[in-house]
Parts: structure tokens; sequence; C-alpha cells
């Protein structure tokens, strides 16, 4: 049965539905971004308060501001907006449809239907889902990163950006002149401190073209930090199949493990929903819980993945259960991460460990080695370098993390052991494949990456460890080199 607004009342019976109205449904949020994940999880938390009544007038209005946008708002559109979540456990499935949000504008060069809708006095949320490296971040300076090409555009021409930030910064220019107030900028990505990488990102651009607009900004907008967890694979084939098994024609369905979590910062300068409502965590401690789960479950991924890649293990489950990649993540996260990290109320950083291992063994979630291993260049940056950073200070064993990083170098010369090609994975894939090959002779080469590494590059504990394992990985290859890593325990002191 095609999805529609119309056949919602013939679903099948096992299939939740909105109970809502919603056709009496109005705007309050617009979301940029409409990619799985946002779908599954703040787009759900909205629905599951619409179901009780509440939030009747924060529906969403979905947003792009790339090219490729245009299409997930065409197949989203053809279905009234409406998205199929398919909860996968481990011994059990269900699914609902999710309603929450009602239009998707128009992904047009200059973006002025952007710019419009967040200018209107009932939009009171501009929430992004762009990826950890859609933030402008100099990785160096930790600021707006101000050369690069989206950026200067978006200074020479304000009022037609390319940016999500040249919209927001134009809308937010026409609300002032209008008297209409601020919006609250809430980040739903990966980053530790992502209000504050946002508020940043913001500001800046707003203060190379409007100094005073960028006074207003900073002091009248919020930005509220935020940490989302729910494992959101891509939707391909197999997925839209599971809809179909279900009885429903979605053309993009989306699934998930069974379990959430969402904690945030209450800082929204026009109001929000009652999300605390349905489920979510708000407090003033949330740098606590995203450093729990950026650390051991975002970083965690990047210990797995890239191995995987290499041995041709497609599946973060498989990963779970191949007998040398499991050791190799249980030993790097319970000695060189977990002691980095503080427990929060009702967990603590071993239990979280065990629960994440848990999650990643989850075989009826297809979550690829590929889509974790994407864009190395800002997830091992922003998960595992802060990490090692942490343990040399503190005169802790970065030997597990070395061996982490060398993994990823392995992965970027775009073979694996049996000989396949990696395709290219990576914004940056070119240079790095190209480093990645000149290090295997000369490892230190791929350590000055400085945009990458900064001066962790100089350390010698560090360089030495890496080095060492980058050879043995090319030498004696990676099943053999984990496996040394995480049974012999004077290796992780001598290597």
């Amino acid at each position: 049965m095609k999805l529609s607004n119309q056949t919602l009342p013939d679903l099948p019976a096992a299939v939740a539905r909105p109970t809502y109205d919603r056709g009496a449904l109005t705007p309050g949020i617009v979301h940029v971004g409409l990619g799985n994940f946002h779908r599954a999880h703040q787009a759900w938390y909205l629905h599951r308060l619409m179901q009780d009544g509440l939030a009747q007038d924060w529906a969403i209005i979905g947003a792009g501001v790339r090219a490729a946008d245009a299409r997930m708002r065409e197949v989203l559109l053809a279905q009234d907006c409406l998205t199929t979540l398919i909860e996968l456990a481990p011994a059990a499935m269900r699914a609902e449809v999710v309603g929450s949000m009602i239009d998707y504008l128009p992904v047009t060069e200059g973006n002025a239907p952007l710019i419009a809708t967040l200018a209107r006095p009932e939009i009171r949320i501009v929430a992004l889902t762009i990826t950890e490296g859609g933030y402008y971040v100099d990785p160096v300076s930790g600021g707006l990163n101000e050369t690069h090409p989206d950026i200067q555009h978006d200074v020479a021409t304000p009022d037609a950006p390319t940016t999500v930030f040249g919209a927001i910064v134009a809308a937010l220019k026409a609300r002032k002149a209008a008297g209409l107030g601020p919006f609250t900028v809430q980040s739903c990505d990966n980053l530790a401190g992502n209000g504050d990488i946002t508020r940043n990102t913001v500001v800046s651009l707003a203060r190379l073209t409007d100094p005073a607009l960028a006074d207003w900004i900073d002091g009248a907008c919020s930005f509220p930090n935020s940490m989302v967890d729910c494992i959101v694979p891509a939707t391909g084939p197999k997925e839209i199949g599971l809809a179909r098994d279900l009885g429903i024609d979605d053309a993009a369905p989306v699934t998930h493990e069974n379990y959430r979590q969402w904690v945030i910062e209450d800082d929204f300068c026009a109001g929000r929903p009652a999300w605390e409502k349905t489920g979510a965590i708000l407090t003033d401690d949330v740098h606590s819980y995203e450093t729990m789960k950026i650390r051991i479950l975002n970083a965690g991924h990047q210990v797995i993945a890239n191995v995987g890649e290499l041995l041709s293990v497609e599946t973060i489950s498989g990963c779970m259960t191949h007998p040398a990649v499991l050791p190799f993540f249980r030993k790097v996260e319970r000695e060189e991460i977990a002691p980095y990290v503080a427990p929060v109320p009702g967990m603590t950083p071993a239990a979280y460990v065990d629960l994440i291992a848990a999650r990643f063994g989850n075989p009826q979630i297809h979550d690829t080695t590929r889509r974790v291993a994407f864009d190395g260049a800002s997830r091992h940056p922003g998960f595992v370098l802060p990490i090692l950073r942490d343990a040399l200070a503190s005169g802790g064993s970065v030997s597990g993390l070395a061996l982490v990083e060398a993994l990823w170098a392995r992965m970027c010369a775009g073979t694996r052991e049996d000989g396949s090609t990696i395709e290219p994975n990576d914004p940056q894939w070119p240079a790095l494949m190209a480093t990645s090959l000149a290090a295997r002779d000369t490892p230190q080469i791929w350590l000055e990456q400085r945009h990458l590494y900064g001066d962790l590059a100089d350390d010698p504990t560090f360089a030495e460890a890496f080095a060492d394992w980058l050879r043995r990985l090319w030498n004696d290859g990676c099943a053999a080199t984990i496996s040394a890593y995480a049974k012999d325990p004077e290796i992780s002191k001598t290597a």
C-alpha cells in the first residue's frame, strides 16, 4: 500500500500510525538535513508528543542546501512527508509511521525559499543534522575556516548564500529588521560542544559582513548543546523490502535499533516542545553524557570500522563476531578509552562499554563498515584524537589508539587484504590515499598531516607506536596485528 495521508487508516493493524490530525498541525521547526538519523530520532520524539495531543504547533518543515537533497524532497513529498520507522531489536521487529514533518522546502541555488521560511515568525527552532564535517571549523584554530570557498561565497553574496549558516544569518538579519525576534539554532550532530560550535560558526560568519548583526545574534539567539544517540543504518533495497513485507510501499523507510537517547541543554530563546515528556533528558550537564557517548560509541565505531573494511567484514555486527576484531575492540575500549570518561547518572563507563558492545552486535542492524568509516578526516580528529591527547597527558597507554590510527592510514591505501578495491570514502580521499601509500615506507608522513594531527605528530610515544603498528599491518596483516595487541598484555607498553 502506497504510504500517504489517504492510506494511513488502511495500513496493517500491527503498524502504529499518527492518531493526531496532521492537517491541523502548524510549523515551529525547520530542520536542515533530512537524513535517516533525523527521521528516526528528533522527528520521532516530536511525533510522540503529538500522539499525546501536545506540540501541535511545532511541526517540522524539512530543508536542504545541497543539490542532492532535492531527491529526498521529491520522495518525501510524494508520500506526504510520512516515514515508516522499523525498529529492529535482536529478536523482534515493529513498525511505526511518523507524521511530525509536514513540508519540505524547494532546494534552490541561493536558498531563497529557506531564508524566507526561516524569517517567518512562527519558526522558533532551526535544527541541523549536517554531519560532523559540515560546520566549517578550522582544524588548527578551532574557529571558522574563513578561507573555505563556501564561506568566501557567503561573505561575497550574503543575500544568496550557499551554506545553511549563510541562510541562517540572512534570515536573522531579516527578522531583526522586522522586529520579529530571534530563533534557537539546535545542532543535532555528533560534535563535542555542538551548540558552542554552531554559535561560533553563525556569529563568526555574520561578523564578516555585519558586526552589529553578529552582536545581536550572539546576545539574542540560543545555541543549546545536545547529545544524540541512536544507530540508524542507511536505507537500501533491503530496508525498502522490509517495509514492503509489512505491507507498506515506502520509498524511504528508516530502520533503527531499539535504543534512543537525547540529552539537551535547556536553552531555547523562543520556546520549545516538551521533549522531556517523551523521554529526552533536559540538563545543564550535557557535556558528561556527550563525552561518554562520543568517546565510547563514536570513537568505538572508528576502532572497528577500518579494520572491518580491510578484512572484508561488511557490517558492524559482523565485526562484533569476528574472532580478532571483538577482542581488539574490547581491549581498546576498556583500557584506553573508558579511563578518560566520567560516569553519568545511572551509568558507569564500564557498563556503557558493555551496552555499546551489545548494541553494535545487534545482528538485525545492517550498519555497514563503509558507512561508519566514511569521512575519517572529520571523525578521527573529532572522536579519537581528543582521547589520545588525554591519554598522553596522563601518561596512559596509547598503543591501541595508535593502532586505530594506523588502521585508518592502512585503509586509505584503497585496497582490502583480499585484493579488492575500497572505493573513495572521504571528501579528502585522493590526498589521503596518496599520503597512505607514501606512509607505507615512511609512516611519519601520515602524521605530518598537520590539519588532522597538529602537534601529535611530534609526540615520540605516539609517533613510534603508530609507525610500528603501520609496519606490522603491512607486513603481518590486520588480523595478526590486532590479535597481537589484544592477546599480549605487554604489547600495549612496548609497541
